[in-house]
């Protein structure tokens, strides 16, 4: 530190302070031993220079930027991910709705049997019933399949009938058949106001009465499209899928 500069200083504070002579009141001139210059190389105590840096000034993170702790950033980015997370939400929500209105708008897709059980269960149970009367047959009772033919029976599915049985009303009298159709699952694949069309499972067994008494057993799966007159349900066509 320069010379000049503890000089100064020290005749601040001499202008600041009382004089070690206050005998006299008057201060010290300019070359006594109290206005020496410091010996280079030594602090006076009260002459310190103020701009001197601080020792901690010099280290090198000082200056450096401090991270900004993770927490105020998350604090930051969470109520924003949350923001958008609601806004997609609501985005998918509309889009659900109007799908769903679309849908229930479509006339073709207003199937009553994802939606009314109880529609379901009768079809289910009367067209059970009429499947397994008109595709029974006995050769001693060829009257009752008739009754069950017209009692169930209407539009094309008279004719598809007819021609299905046609084999063993002409066998059934020289072998004394007994066709016997027991309905053992359906499923309504659509079922809207007086229409409906339904899958049958069914098990034969067609057994011969006559002299070799035989009986053979076969499983059976078709289609079925019903109508409804009044309180009946009727076949009104049949599907074996053979086409």
């Amino acid at each position: 530190m320069s010379t000049t500069r503890h000089l100064v200083n020290r005749r601040r504070r001499l202008a600041t302070t009382p004089s070690r002579t206050s005998g006299t009141g008057t201060e010290p001139a300019y070359g006594e031993p109290d206005a020496v210059e410091a010996e280079p190389g030594t602090l006076d105590d009260d002459t310190s220079d103020d701009t001197a840096p601080h020792p901690a000034d010099d280290s090198p993170t000082a200056d450096a930027p401090r991270p900004r702790p993770k927490a105020s950033r998350l604090r930051i980015t969470l109520p924003a991910v949350l923001c958008a997370l609601t806004v997609l939400l609501g985005a998918f929500a509309v889009w659900a709705f109007a799908s769903a209105s679309s849908i229930r708008d479509e006339p073709a897709r207003q199937n009553a049997a994802l939606t009314d059980i109880g529609r379901t269960s009768e079809v289910k149970g009367r067209i059970g019933e009429a499947v397994g009367a008109v595709f029974s047959y006995d050769y001693a009772s060829p009257a009752r399949s008739d009754r069950a033919a017209s009692t169930y029976l209407t539009g094309r599915a008279v004719q598809q009938h007819k021609d299905m049985l046609a084999d063993v009303r002409k066998q059934a009298p020289d072998q004394k058949l007994v066709l016997t159709t027991t309905v053992t699952g359906s499923g309504v694949e659509f079922l809207d106001g007086d229409r409906a069309r339904l899958l049958i499972f069914a098990d034969q067994s067609n057994t011969r009465t006559g002299k070799d008494e035989e009986t053979t057993y076969a499983a059976a799966m078709f289609a079925v499209d019903a109508v409804r007159r009044g309180d009946a349900w009727l076949i009104a066509a049949i599907d074996t899928f053979t086409r």
